[in-house]
């Protein structure tokens, strides 16, 4: 069966303790907190610094235990010029006490010797803690596409790295479902699931605004979903859609429910085939990253 992670984008502004309750009510197996402020435009209020927060981080290992809930991943450590890794030693120590096993990193500068010099030393900053570093590309980033996202990691020969793929930037990138083949199967952690229209915006602009304001259901857009994530293993998925006007609307729990609810209808209806299934045999041409 199935199992789901609430993102903090699909609730953006819900405190990682009522994140968590949000998320058991719904049906959720896990949440997938912003532990990393982030300081972008509509988020800057937003900081859920469980390292210095005491009080809030005691209010969330009690959410957890009162709901049986874990959580899978924490966001979001940028490699960035100006940015030194070791800043991000705090939340993930406090991402391993609460359970975590993931970190989502994804690189935001074009000097490449740099990135993998701040993201070698990031992935042994987490080794220690039990936790493995997914590289996600980003369209309007600076690894855009799973090609170079592969490239990179090859490059860095880090252990403890997968590759995060997320529905929506896989199709404004415009990766080949094909290309999923030549990833090792046990780079892929989880997926960020959602949908969107199948036109592409042909600006940056455009291009933000739907990835962050408005994602939809899964089934309600124009991507082929199931042709991405039925060629990736049976991993969790963590929901990740941002919509402002209906979370607005409805509210982050019903919000929250309609998410998951869309994508376990989504998933009946377009079920794995064997074929789907046969990961080793497609693999065998693959990258050598290192990934556990």
């Amino acid at each position: 069966m199935a199992e789901f992670s609430l993102a903090n984008l699909t609730v953006l502004g819900c405190a990682p303790p009522e994140m968590t309750y949000v998320a058991a009510r719904a049906g959720y197996d896990f949440i997938s907190p912003r532990l990393i402020m982030m300081g972008v435009a509509g988020e800057t209020n937003q900081n859920y610094d469980l390292s210095t927060d005491r009080e809030m981080l005691r209010q969330t290992k009690r959410a957890l235990a009162d709901t049986g809930l874990k959580v899978h991943d924490i966001e979001l450590a940028r490699i960035r010029d100006d940015l030194d890794v070791k800043k991000f030693i705090p939340a993930m120590e406090v991402a391993a006490e609460l359970g975590a096993k993931h970190v989502i990193s994804s690189v935001w500068t074009a000097n490449e010797t740099l990135a993998l010099e701040r993201f070698i030393e990031l992935c042994e900053l987490a080794r220690p803690l039990g936790l493995t570093i997914n590289l996600e590309f980003v369209t309007w980033a600076n690894v855009v596409n799973l090609q170079q996202a592969i490239a990179f990691l090859n490059k860095a020969e880090c252990e403890n790295t997968g590759i995060l793929i997320d529905i929506l930037h896989f199709s404004r990138s415009r990766v080949s479902p094909d290309e999923l083949d030549r990833v090792p199967p046990k780079s892929f952690k989880f997926v960020h699931l959602c949908d969107a229209p199948a036109e592409i915006p042909t600006t940056k602009e455009g291009l933000i605004h739907a990835g962050r304001d408005e994602r939809f259901y899964i089934g309600e857009g124009g991507i082929d979903v199931a042709g991405i994530i039925n060629r990736i293993p049976e991993v969790p998925y963590s929901i990740e859609l941002p919509h402002i006007t209906r979370a607005k609307e409805l509210g982050y729990a019903e919000h929250a429910s309609r998410c998951i609810e869309s994508a376990r209808k989504y998933l009946v209806e377009h079920p794995r085939s064997s074929k789907n299934t046969a990961r080793k045999g497609r693999a065998q041409n693959a990258p050598s990253f290192a990934t556990k």
